[in-house]
């Protein structure tokens, strides 16, 4: 499994998916903050399984 998410992507999807966990899971009570489990996850794993088919590689090292 080849990491695709880059430094910025993975920040972003982190700390929002722990925003979407708090707001729709804890203050709507409702299984939508599964999205933001799953947003967590892709971040801490840095690979995003959508990515591959849509080939997006936000890992890629740029030449300065």
């Amino acid at each position: 499994m080849k990491c695709n998410v880059g430094p910025g992507d993975r920040w972003f999807r982190i700390l929002g998916g722990l925003l979407v966990i708090i707001v729709l899971g804890w203050f709507f009570k409702s299984w939508w903050a599964l999205i933001g489990v799953v947003l967590v996850l892709t971040g801490i794993f840095r690979f995003c399984p959508l990515y591959v088919p849509l080939k997006i590689d936000t890992g890629k090292k740029q030449n300065p």
